[in-house]
């Protein structure tokens, strides 16, 4: 008797199933041949489609230099050089004073920079007006000059810091037997950069080795000096260093009048 129940019932939603399919326009003969093929062909037609939503954690992929400068970083102009003089003067930072002016004399990378141990820029107990340093790229040295504003500013850290001969110019806070990371390094020249109002992602370490022998090519026009103060071995290397193009070299030439 249950059976013949469920037997009834599956045939009365048979029908009341083949009622809605003949409403919905489907052809006889396919509701003739197959009612049950007929059923599922129109609950497919008529069955909510899913709404689908982007997964949370998915982004848009962007190029990597989206929003960022690309290329060479700027040099800093004069007078920038000395709003950052001004502002680590009036913050008290000795020693990030001494580090960015011996980064503009010395020319050096940052890794080069951070390296130098007092007896590579001092002797006798003075401050040297020329310096040389072992390159770590090139395993080449290269000659440096140390001007009288950079020999004060090194002399008033040392003296407030400390230090032996052996010891490295601007020691890590870590601990004295190891020197300022790059890393740091490039932190504290973004604070000196936006404390004066510039874009920091403009500039960065390369800035300052490329500050002074910009202004050194704007005034003498001598690419073959600047070569020899960055210790490139090839001369095109400097000029592409530099960004010298056409322009400029039409400029030297009209500025030298015959």
């Amino acid at each position: 008797m249950c059976s013949n129940r469920l037997a009834a019932s599956a045939s009365s939603q048979t029908q009341k199933a083949l009622s809605v399919v003949s409403e919905t326009g489907c052809s006889r003969s396919l509701i003739s041949l197959d009612p049950d093929a007929a059923i599922r062909s129109v609950w497919r037609s008529v069955r909510p489609q899913p709404t689908s939503f982007p997964h949370p954690t998915l982004r848009a992929a962007l190029p990597w230099n989206a929003g960022r400068f690309v290329g060479a970083k700027r040099p800093l102009k004069e007078k920038h050089v000395w709003a950052i003089r001004f502002h680590l003067a009036r913050e008290e930072r000795i020693r990030d004073r001494a580090l960015f002016d011996l980064a503009i004399d010395s020319k050096l990378r940052d890794y080069d920079l951070v390296a130098l141990k007092i007896n590579d820029i001092v002797a006798s107990g003075q401050v040297r007006h020329r310096a040389l340093s072992v390159q770590k790229k090139t395993g080449r040295p290269v000659q440096f000059e140390i001007t009288q504003t950079t020999r004060e500013s090194i002399k008033i850290s040392l003296d407030h810091h400390g230090g032996t001969l052996t010891d490295f110019v601007f020691p890590s806070r870590l601990g004295a037997s190891a020197h300022l990371s790059t890393r740091q390094y490039a932190r504290l020249l973004d604070e000196w950069i936006t404390a004066v109002g510039l874009s920091a992602g403009e500039y960065g370490t390369h800035s300052l080795r490329r500050t002074k022998v910009a202004l050194i090519y704007k005034r003498t026009g001598n690419i073959r000096a600047i070569q020899i103060l960055l210790c490139h071995t090839k001369l095109d290397s400097t000029v592409r260093y530099l960004g010298v193009d056409v322009e400029d070299a039409l400029a030297l030439s009209e500025a030298t009048d015959l």
